[in-house]
């Protein structure tokens, strides 16, 4: 069983920002597996989709990024999820907008909704797709930033993102190592 997790925020008012590109790629996911309507339960909404290679659940931790673990613990250990076989999707601010970098482990590098995964799962040995937002300038506070939506000159970049997201995570639920997966999409 594999387990995809896109962080981000509950409520319209957070829908198309910055922070929420992971809640984006698990519905272009969702699309893309024609998944049955998410559910609610574990603090988070979740869909089970059942390919040739095995089940795949999409979930969207409800917790605000901050509190992301308090969901994700608990329904990797309803459905006995081990660690491996997850992959985090969320918004860097240390990659230009629209770029991706995948990862098999590593810090939370200052990311709110990484640090209460890492703490609830009790390791940083988990994948990742970090999709770039980049940092904000003139001054910008990084709160009121990560909270506001893409511009026009960058909604091409974050659409293309979005899909090689999804495709990286296409590919890994058909079984292919994500160390492989990670050399393709990084390449």
């Amino acid at each position: 069983m594999k387990l995809l997790i896109g962080l981000g925020n509950p409520g319209k008012n957070y829908e198309n920002t910055r922070h929420n590109i992971g809640f984006q790629v698990i519905d272009e996911l969702a699309k893309r597996f024609q998944a049955p309507a998410f559910q609610q339960k574990f603090n988070g909404q979740f869909t089970t989709v059942h390919t040739p290679e095995g089940k795949v659940i999409l979930l969207k931790p409800m917790t605000y990024m901050n509190l992301s673990g308090e969901c994700v613990r608990p329904l990797a250990d309803y459905f006995e999820v081990n660690d491996e076989e997850i992959v985090v999707l969320y918004d860097d601010l240390d990659l230009p907008a629209g770029k991706i970098r995948l990862r098999q482990k590593g810090s939370a590098g200052g990311h709110n909704g990484m640090k209460s995964l890492i703490a609830h799962l009790g390791t940083s040995e988990f994948n990742r797709i970090r999709i770039g937002v980049d940092r904000p300038n003139g001054g910008m506070k990084v709160a009121d930033y990560v909270l506001s939506p893409f511009s026009k000159d960058e909604q091409p970049l974050i659409e293309d993102a979005i899909q090689k997201s999804a495709d990286a995570c296409e590919e890994w639920t058909k079984k292919t190592p994500f160390l492989e997966v990670m050399n393709k999409f990084n390449g």
